[in-house]
């Protein structure tokens, strides 16, 4: 019976163990642990005891669960391991609109011949067929192509 309570309270603090040390590793030797100490329930106590024990491991593991779900990210502990706020930046340029084609840019970069433009006040990358475009350059948006404009020196 103490080899059971001993496997169940280890595998109890390596779950909990799981929140501060991430990986998986505790978690599943938790798992390991309290799946292991059901074995020997099941030999040592029969098949009655082994169910009692499964059943006690079921909600240790749904009691270890809901405290590191539900109920540690509301204490101050919980709150200074989790960020808080929300990023409402782009990492990527935005996709221009047909209509943009026509209209004049101004080299943001190089275009080598890879670059960006700003058109309108609004950053897009660009591709000049023509070779390297100097920074400041002006040019005149004339396609798409995929995600990025196709330009030309004006």
């Amino acid at each position: 019976m103490n080899a059971i309570a001993l496997l169940f309270l280890i595998g109890v603090m390596l779950l909990a163990a799981e929140v501060f040390v991430p990986g998986g590793v505790l978690g599943f030797l938790g798992g390991l642990a309290m799946a292991v100490g059901c074995g020997v329930a099941f030999v040592k106590l029969g098949a009655n005891g082994g169910m009692l024990a499964t059943v006690t491991a079921v909600l240790l593991l749904g009691l270890t669960v809901y405290t590191e779900l539900v109920w540690l990210p509301k204490t101050r502990l919980g709150k200074s391991m989790t960020v808080q706020t929300a990023v409402d930046g782009t990492s990527q340029p935005p996709l221009a609109d047909a209509d943009i084609v026509g209209r004049h840019a101004e080299a943001e970069t190089p275009l080598a011949p890879t670059g960006f433009v700003r058109v309108d006040g609004k950053r897009y990358e660009a591709f000049s067929p023509g070779g390297f475009v100097a920074k400041g350059a002006a040019l005149r948006v004339t396609g798409l192509d995929n995600f990025r404009l196709i330009v030309t020196k004006t």
